[in-house]
């Protein structure tokens, strides 16, 4: 019991700094440790308080924009919670009722799917991110003509309003790159295809690779690598994956699947290790930075 007081401890950041995502994530993950430290199921613990099993899966997920107070010391209680733990789960439940992320103010939220809702947060908390991309620039590195065209030409029928949003959450999602303290480590790996694929005019195409080429040049913390074709078959050809890291050392590894139909993270191991595999086999297979850089001017010049 001391030993699991200490990592908690060392696990939790200060109160005070802490943003919503951030405490909506360690709730889940605290309390998901705190169940099975107290070799309780999450079919007795709902019974216990009456509550459906989505309440208490949607805690143990981070699901919830809000998690109540009463909620964590209900769960506490069956836990037997030191003192301390209970006080910071606390502490962390306010915080999600009394502050917003930005992807939570009105206006905004109403364009962004529970699913994104959910990456956004853990990419706000990640201190490292890995993303493979195989046939966009990735999110974080778009410029915002970049996105307005891919939302004009592949979802038809928005209104400029619901567009305009869209690249407004794209663009201020990037704020992760640029933290004076604690910015994001990025490594993007993307195929060939990514350079080569039109989107948009001309001169827009020219403006994102050369905006992918400042940034990986000019900012210490974004690298980018490039899958040639010449490279033929490769562990990145099951599609797009993303592998976030954090700082805290309760909170492993999680990985972030989207497709044409849904989205959602996996914490399981297996997935995990799978995709950080597939990760650093295409880092070994591609070329290092520096000849990814010049693919990237070499393929500007082309529009």
């Amino acid at each position: 019991m001391q030993e699991d007081a200490e990592m908690f401890d060392s696990a939790m950041p200060a109160l005070e700094s802490a943003t919503p995502a951030l405490c909506r994530l360690q709730l889940s993950n605290e309390l998901r440790r705190l169940r099975l430290r107290a070799g309780r199921k999450g079919s007795e613990v709902c019974r216990a308080l009456t509550w459906p099993p989505s309440k208490l899966t949607r805690l143990e997920t981070g699901e919830n924009g809000t998690v109540e107070p009463a909620d964590v010391i209900a769960l506490c209680q069956i836990y037997d919670a030191t003192p301390t733990e209970r006080d910071t789960l606390i502490g962390y439940a306010k915080v999600t009722k009394t502050k917003k992320d930005w992807w939570q103010v009105q206006g905004i939220r109403d364009v962004i799917s529970p699913t994104f809702k959910a990456f956004l947060g853990l990419e706000a908390t990640a201190e490292e991110l890995e993303n493979y991309e195989s046939e966009y620039v990735p999110g974080l590195l778009q410029t915002d003509a970049y996105v307005r065209a891919i939302y004009e030409q592949a979802h038809t029928g928005l209104a400029a309003e619901q567009i305009e949003k869209q690249v407004s959450v794209r663009i201020t999602r990037q704020d992760v790159l640029h933290r004076e303290t604690g910015a994001l480590k990025y490594t993007a790996i993307v195929n060939e295809a990514v350079l080569r694929r039109k989107v948009g005019s001309a001169q827009v195409m020219k403006e994102q690779l050369l905006h992918m080429a400042d940034l990986a040049s000019s900012k210490p913390n974004v690298k980018i690598q490039v899958v040639p074709f010449t490279l033929g078959v490769h562990p990145g050809m099951n599609g797009a994956f993303a592998v976030l890291k954090f700082k805290a050392v309760a909170l492993k590894p999680i990985v972030y699947l989207e497709n044409l139909a849904s989205a959602g993270v996996s914490r399981r191991e297996d997935d995990v290790k799978r995709y950080r595999d597939a990760f650093s086999d295409l880092q070994a297979l591609a070329p290092g930075y520096k000849e990814s850089l010049s693919m990237i001017y070499a393929a500007s010049k082309e529009f």
